[in-house]
């Protein structure tokens, strides 16, 4: 599959905080997670503790989604996205480099590295126009 949009390689790779949203099959849930992108496997890498609801969640569901958002008050400069993707655990020692390079505080806790692989990306850039939406693979 192409990589996404180079708009929404842009938005993902400038922000660091992404909403993960799963599901134990009848209760949802969702948790906050600093994240790095690599673009060439179009992935999202987060640390987290295999003991926390959204991992264990997220081992029986694989299937999970979630939002990077940028905050603002002013209408017609709202962008974000929402993607879908397949959780497992990620055991590369260069990803983990690369994490610790960008949040140096994660050497002072035990973590694992987990990856998303995106297989659904829609972007909304009220820059482009009210509501305008850039969308990259599929939900299904």
């Amino acid at each position: 599959m192409s990589l996404p949009d180079k708009r929404i390689i842009r938005f993902i790779k400038k922000h660091h905080l992404l909403t993960l949203s799963t599901s134990d099959g009848s209760v949802p849930y969702a948790a906050s997670c600093f994240y790095i992108y690599a673009e060439e496997t179009n992935t999202l890498y987060f640390a987290s503790s295999p003991d926390t609801k959204h991992i264990m969640d997220a081992l029986k569901q694989p299937l999970v989604a979630g939002t990077i958002a940028s905050e603002t008050l002013i209408i017609k400069r709202i962008r974000g996205v929402q993607f879908t993707g397949r959780l497992t655990e990620e055991y590369s020692e260069e990803v983990r480099k690369k994490y610790i390079k960008r949040f140096p505080v994660a050497l002072f806790v035990p973590f694992r590295l987990w990856a998303i692989e995106l297989h659904f990306i829609k972007m909304t850039d009220n820059r482009l126009g009210f509501g305008e939406k850039i969308i990259w693979g599929s939900l299904e």
